[in-house]
């Protein structure tokens, strides 16, 4: 006896393809919150140029300290002349002293970091000295950590700094960062937080004011004979008619004919979703905070910090912008005396500063009715060189 097994003639299986990432792209904003991108570019698009808060908060420290008047003095005297302050006063042939003060004071706001590059020329200080975008320059660290080389990077070119020279031809200024080596952290990354909120609730409110500032409401259909529904030309007829003629703020106001068997129901915002103006304030207070600015002359309502505005101006120069101003100032006085060998620097003239002059009048006051004090000792107490002696 023979027996034959018979096999079945092969099944097709169809054939499916599919990303491997398939189901966690799908999945990816499931339920989450939307938050803008964190890179240097994306915060200062959203943060800077699209954020009425974050520009006017960035623009009024950089130009407060920019406008600060800078001294040039050593262990013995200040100059009246001194080729630093030449250079100073017309880095290079686009920028004055504010002008680059400013965009270094900038860049620190918005990337945490501030490159700047020397010019050699013939005489021992650079020629010019020029600001860098932060978010086209790389740090090339070594074996030992330490940076050797900074790469710029413009339109896919790439131009290298080396470092290991006599002179640096490339100064950093960076903010405190926790958790890096090479970069500093910016307010303005401290803050991205409350700006996506803030910038998320302007959006709403020109969605309301597109709208004629008015909730949207329900059209409700009661059919005759038992109709509950509308035909699909009579849907289709009904949503031409309110984008056409009941939409957007040109026909705010407009009334509306509703044909048999339709009612218009107005919805109402409940008191937690006219929240949003409150968040929105709050939003502007914590981005305020976060660069060291008084709400308060930003005009952020609802801040009761400071008495009076003078008390708030006087506070926002104490505690924002000299410190900043004394530390790239320092900065740079140490990377241009590493081309002249000349150990001086400059600082904020503090006598100088309207803001503080009342601080000023109370502390000449205090240090003149000290009789225990000779003239030396007077003006080392108020941060003054001491008298030349001829």
């Amino acid at each position: 006896m023979v027996l034959r097994f018979l096999r079945k003639a092969p099944v097709a299986v169809p054939e499916v393809k599919a990303s491997a990432v398939g189901r966690v792209v799908a999945w990816g904003q499931g339920g989450r919150v939307a938050w803008s991108a964190r890179d240097v570019g994306s915060l200062s698009r959203s943060g800077f140029m699209g954020n009425p808060v974050g520009f006017r908060a960035v623009r009024l420290i950089s130009e407060a300290a920019a406008a600060l008047p800078v001294v040039v003095q050593d262990a013995a005297r200040r100059y009246e002349v001194h080729p630093l302050a030449a250079l100073m006063a017309r880095p290079n042939a686009a920028q004055g002293r504010a002008e680059l003060l400013e965009a270094i004071y900038g860049q620190l706001l918005l990337s945490g970091n501030a490159y700047l590059e020397a010019v050699p020329g013939e005489g021992a200080l650079p020629d010019e000295v020029h600001v860098l975008r932060s978010d086209r320059m790389a740090v090339v660290p070594g074996a030992d950590g330490w940076p050797v080389a900074y790469d710029y990077t413009v339109a896919g070119r790439t131009h290298r700094f080396d470092m290991r020279g006599q002179t640096a031809p490339i100064c950093h200024i960076r903010s405190f960062h926790p958790q890096d080596d090479h970069y500093g952290f910016s307010p303005l990354q401290a803050a991205a937080v409350a700006i996506d909120v803030h910038n998320a609730a302007s959006a709403w409110s020109k969605a309301l004011l597109d709208n004629a500032a008015r909730p949207s409401g329900a059209i409700v259909y009661r059919g005759v004979e038992g109709q509950s529904m509308l035909t699909a030309e009579q849907y289709e007829r009904l949503v031409g008619e309110m984008e056409s003629h009941h939409q957007g703020a040109r026909n705010a106001g407009r009334p509306m004919l509703l044909e048999g068997g339709l009612d218009w129901k107005p919805m109402g915002f409940s008191p937690s979703d006219m929240e949003f103006q409150r968040t929105k304030e709050a939003a502007a207070r914590e981005i305020a905070t976060a660069f060291g600015v008084p709400p308060m002359l930003l005009g952020v309502p609802g801040d009761a910090t400071y008495a009076n505005y003078a008390e708030a101006n006087r506070a926002f120069y104490r505690l924002t912008v000299l410190p900043l101003a004394a530390r790239v100032l320092a900065a740079l006085s140490h990377w241009l005396a590493g081309f002249t060998g000349e150990a001086v620097e400059m600082r904020p003239d503090l006598d100088l500063i309207p803001a503080l002059a009342v601080e000023r009048d109370a502390a000449w006051a205090r240090v003149a009715a000290a009789d225990f004090l000779t003239a030396g000792e007077k003006r080392q107490a108020l941060g003054l060189p001491p008298l030349e002696v001829e």
